[in-house]
């Protein structure tokens, strides 16, 4: 028989088992976790040019640096602040670490078209030495940069003066020891592989391979495999164009590779399937290895149907195991180990298929909502209109919808969940369907790789989200 005093040490443990096991759990992104507002980044001038809209998010390996590419061509890199990063409990702030020019606005004079300069995606290299590196696309051109810190300089140098200029050999009367002198930071953005003239259609996707030698990179027909060393030549593994183009049918929508396995990678199309390509089989991976596709609901079935069941992005999570595509009403779980249907599906704005008729005539029918998975895969997010963004937590399986608002410019405010009516009477907390601003879009949404972080893009506005612990 137990003594009461074990009883109670037994019952203390217990509970204080429970307290740990409910903060990890919170940590890790499982049960309901709480967002407060973290920083925003951006002007928040009421007319923004089309050239300061962010057009790509993407935070790197270890989460210490977030870069955005916009319209304008341009890439940000912030760079996770030393004080909030080791702060208790940790805080999610970044600063700008370094902003460059990474394309230019191009002209294809043998087919009459312009090139915009807009940054498609961004994907960053792990880092192997002190130096970062990142890929970045427009509509045919990608670019290998390389991100580094400068803080010494050469001074006495014996052939050139300090400001650059060649000395004339004939009045170097005396040789002098160059000496290495310490100098404020800076941060050289300098690019060091171009890959073009390998695409005939808009780039969509590109991917870097887990072996980090090899990446992939998308259009509506093709896909390319390059080598990072190599700039004149792909190889080109994945082709869907038809011999007559009268004949097309769908076009790809996205690309990825495995994050572990090499040799395998996933496409997406406009007709809502997945494919899974296994380069071992063949060089050339028009044959598929695996075809992810739901049966349709006939009862559903309506003029905008394969309009909204195409796949705007596919994500494949950090185990592996799983991948999650993006369409236009929901977000779908996939196991790449069963083909037939997906194993979880979360609609993210439901109340809009009674809409789909203004949404085709206003264009917004085809905006191209991205997803991405939180670092332990226990949750997603993707965005919404209104400038609300979804989260949906496969644990619990609950959601929540918050808003990306200049209004809460005060760090450690906590969101609050929002909610939309279709009809009836509308609740205080609420906004009815009829009064969301289509102009208002989160297209763009990235997870820290192991916090929960997040960045969202609104138009012009970078607005940073963490945990409240």
């Amino acid at each position: 028989m137990k003594s009461p005093s074990n009883i109670m040490r037994q019952s203390s443990l217990t509970k204080l088992g429970s307290m740990i096991n409910t903060a990890v759990n919170k940590r890790a992104g499982n049960g309901d976790i709480q967002w407060c507002f973290s920083q925003v980044k951006g002007t928040l001038e009421d007319d923004v040019t089309e050239a300061d809209i962010i057009s790509c998010v993407e935070f790197n390996h270890d989460g210490d640096l977030l870069a955005t590419g916009d319209k304008g061509g341009r890439v940000v890199i912030f760079q996770r602040d030393p004080i909030s990063k080791n702060s208790i409990p940790r805080r999610g702030e970044y600063n700008v670490y370094s902003t460059f020019q990474s394309h230019e606005p191009e002209f294809d004079y043998l087919k009459s078209l312009e090139i915009e300069e807009k940054i498609n995606k961004i994907r960053w290299l792990k880092r192997k030495n002190p130096a970062h590196f990142l890929l970045s696309t427009n509509d045919k051109t990608i670019k290998l940069w390389k991100v580094s810190e400068r803080d010494k300089r050469v001074e006495g140098y014996n052939t050139k003066e300090e400001n650059g200029t060649i000395r004339d050999p004939a009045c170097i009367t005396s040789l002098r020891v160059p000496t290495i002198k310490p100098m404020e930071l800076m941060v050289e953005a300098s690019p060091r592989r171009i890959f073009a003239n390998a695409h005939t259609y808009h780039i969509n996707s590109i991917s870097v391979n887990s072996d980090q030698e090899t990446y992939l990179s998308a259009d509506d027909l093709r896909i390319n495999l390059w080598h990072l060393e190599i700039t004149d030549q792909s190889f080109n593994i994945v082709d869907i164009k038809p011999t007559n183009m009268e004949e097309l049918t769908e076009v790809i929508t996205a690309a990825e590779f495995h994050p572990a396995e090499c040799n395998v990678l996933v496409y997406s199309s406009s007709k809502g399937t997945i494919r899974l390509c296994d380069m071992r089989s063949a060089a050339l991976c028009d044959q598929h290895s695996k075809l992810f596709e739901e049966p349709e609901d006939p009862t559903n079935r309506s003029f905008f149907s394969e309009i909204i069941s195409s796949i705007s992005d596919v994500k494949l999570s950090n185990s592996g195991r799983y991948m999650i595509s993006r369409d236009y009403l929901s977000v779908k779980v996939w196991d790449l180990q069963m083909e037939t249907k997906p194993i979880e599906c979360y609609p993210v704005h439901e109340y809009l298929r009674s809409k789909l008729c203004s949404l085709y005539e206003n264009d917004c029918i085809f905006d191209k909502f991205e997803c991405c998975w939180s670092g332990n895969d226990s949750a997603i997010m993707t965005g919404s209109y209104n400038n609300f963004f979804r989260v949906f937590d496969r644990t619990t399986k609950r959601d929540l919808t918050l808003e990306a608002a200049r209004d809460i410019a005060k760090p450690k405010t906590l969101l609050k969940p929002r909610k939309v009516c279709t009809g009836g009477k509308r609740k205080k907390d609420e906004i009815s369907v009829d009064c969301l601003d289509f102009n208002k879009k989160i297209l763009h949404t990235a997870w820290h790789p192991s916090e929960n972080v997040v960045a969202v893009a609104a138009t012009n506005n970078l607005f940073l989200f963490q945990d409240k612990l």
